[in-house]
């Protein structure tokens, strides 16, 4: 049964005065959180009791830690969970409380740790989390600005609708080996430009590009800035005349449908990188002053990563982006793994993509690149040991607030 918050009260008043910490252990979810308030020695303070993921709920919630004695300290954490304990953590700022977010495989291996039973429940869970922070140093969550919030919230919104977009791609080629398969290796396999795009939308069938004329050139040139000669023109009218491809109307009704949808999300994509460049404008950066990253790689790298003070050591930020290798040691052996690859995934893309370009622009880290090649490691593998050095020229430049220097890299 739900307690309710004047009973809680009730409680925490009678023992109010016997420990010196709390640990405040909240199992986050969509509708509602369940809480668990603990003493230093493990003793529960309050018994588990849920809230609603609402103001009356954070009410509630903070009515219960206010009745706590005032002069002991008081430390909250819960899972990083996602957007799921987004209100509630500007809630707790807002009323000057900190909390600590800890990453749920941490949780996991405690709860392995713990008990060798394989039952999980909101009350068990809560009860780790709470114990967990018994066992930790408590890192209480740093504020971030307005700014930073927002860029992480555009660049993984533009991520998203940057891969919607592809498969708008993708589906339009499926269907085009079926109704005109000549048509993609003419435009050398691609179908993003702003004339394939007219094309498909104007005349979507073989049959209507067959009969295209001087006036249907004219008028495309008219629309669009830049398009094909009208030799290449010509030419793709004459195989529209002669595919093997076969028209359907239902076909035909799907692949105009997918490519007006690649043309609205190509426009989200670009307004969204407006927006982006604008509150990257804002924020006190310097990563994109490195050759081969981009003002867009530089927001979604700066937005993942949020503040550079969380990490006292360069080899903290590889590991919080998952690119540090596993290590194993045991008696006299030892060796490492594979990319752990359990940080941040969209900060693990973003950095990867960025050591791409990165090692085209910048001498230094293409010679470091080649140096892996030639002691056998594949291009990918090559590519991270880049990515792991970008990671640590960026926190260099973040830290000591300068731009990048292509003379002091060593």
């Amino acid at each position: 049964m739900r307690r309710t918050s004047v009973e809680l009260t009730q409680q925490c008043s009678m023992i109010g005065g016997v420990f010196m910490i709390y640990y405040v252990g909240i199992d986050l979810a969509k509708y509602h959180h369940e809480c668990l308030i603990i003493s230093q020695d493990g003793e529960v303070v309050s018994n588990a009791f849920t809230f609603d993921n609402n103001k009356q709920g954070f009410t509630s919630f903070l009515s219960v830690l206010s009745c706590l004695n005032a002069s002991h300290q008081i430390r909250i954490g819960f899972e990083a969970t996602g957007h799921y304990g987004t209100n509630l953590k500007n809630f707790l700022t807002n009323h000057g409380y900190d909390f600590m977010e800890i990453h749920p495989v941490l949780i996991n291996r405690f709860s392995k740790a713990s008990s060798l039973r394989k039952t999980k429940t909101d009350k068990i869970d809560v009860h780790l989390i709470s114990s967990y922070l018994t066992t930790v140093e408590y890192k209480p969550y740093l504020t971030q600005s307005y700014h930073n919030t927002s860029l992480k919230s555009l660049t993984r919104s533009r991520d998203a609708l940057v891969k919607e977009r592809s498969l708008q791609l993708q589906r339009c080629t499926n269907l085009l080996d079926h109704i005109f398969p000549e048509f993609k290796p003419f435009f050398n396999q691609s179908l993003a430009s702003a004339t394939c795009q007219y094309l498909l939308i104007n005349y979507s069938t073989p049959s209507k590009m067959s009969r295209m004329n001087q006036n249907s050139y004219d008028k495309m040139k008219s629309k669009l800035r830049r398009t094909i000669s009208y030799v290449k023109f010509s030419k793709l009218r004459e195989l529209a005349k002669n595919t093997v491809g076969v028209e359907n109307p239902l076909l035909e009704f799907q692949l105009v449908n997918y490519i007006t949808l690649y043309t609205t999300l190509d426009r989200l994509v670009a307004e969204t990188e407006t927006l982006i460049v604008h509150e990257f404008s804002k924020v006190p950066a310097h990563l994109q002053s490195i050759p081969g990253v981009g003002i867009i790689s530089a927001a979604s790298i700066y937005s993942e990563i949020e503040n550079f003070n969380r990490f006292n050591h360069p080899d903290k930020l590889v590991a919080f982006c998952g690119l540090d290798p596993a290590f194993y040691q045991s008696g006299e052996s030892a060796f490492t793994g594979k990319m752990v690859k359990r940080g941040s995934s969209y900060l693990r893309q973003y950095i990867m993509n960025s050591a791409q370009t990165v090692i085209i622009h910048n001498p230094t880290m293409y010679e470091f690149y080649l140096k892996k090649r030639h002691e056998g490691k594949q291009h990918r593998v090559a590519l991270s040991h880049v990515a792991k050095k970008l990671l640590r020229v960026i926190f260099k430049l973040e830290n000591d607030h300068i731009n990048f220097d292509s003379t002091k890299m060593i």
